[in-house]
């Protein structure tokens, strides 16, 4: 498995992995189907010196895509970050969530940025164990702030200092 910044070329893989946690879970929280118009909108806004928009490729086909981007628009927060980390289904559980969420880590460290944020639906224990096992502290839970499929959803927010 290969980790590297997302290109042009890998925008129909991570579409197809972004569809099917939009279709299938409530890690999205929207019922949107997403577009490749859209996909190439978010490369174009995480592709800060290459590092902010990632993919994982195994055998040319895109296992997972990771980015972090701006946790706030307001100036206060331009040191923190918030990521988001998808693996394609049926690639679960074989490391590729961790490694990108350390490629990330990493990268928001080099660009100088302080904390990274991870905003969770507080059912997802699978991202909650990742994120604690590299460093972030559970900073949280909103109750019912979210809705998706017919039921209200909590949003678990977790952080990690980078500098």
């Amino acid at each position: 498995m290969q980790i590297r910044p997302a290109i042009e070329s890998d925008l129909p893989g991570v579409l197809e992995i972004h569809a099917d946690a939009v279709a299938h879970s409530t890690a999205i929280w929207t019922d949107e189907p997403p577009t490749l118009d859209g996909r190439r909108d978010w490369l174009a806004t995480h592709s800060v010196a290459g590092r902010s928009a990632l993919v994982a490729v195994e055998d040319d086909l895109v296992v997972g895509y990771a980015s972090y981007g701006p946790f706030h628009a307001k100036e206060g927060y331009r040191h923190t970050c918030e990521n988001s980390v998808y693996v394609r289904p049926g690639h679960q559980g074989k490391g590729i969530g961790r490694s990108l969420l350390q490629a990330l880590i990493a990268g928001a460290s080099a660009d100088g940025l302080h904390v990274m944020v991870a905003l969770i639906e507080a059912g997802n224990e699978a991202s909650v164990r990742l994120h604690s096992s590299l460093g972030f502290d559970d900073a949280g839970v909103l109750r019912e702030v979210g809705t998706k499929f017919g039921r209200w959803l909590d949003l678990r927010y977790m952080t990690r200092a980078l500098s």
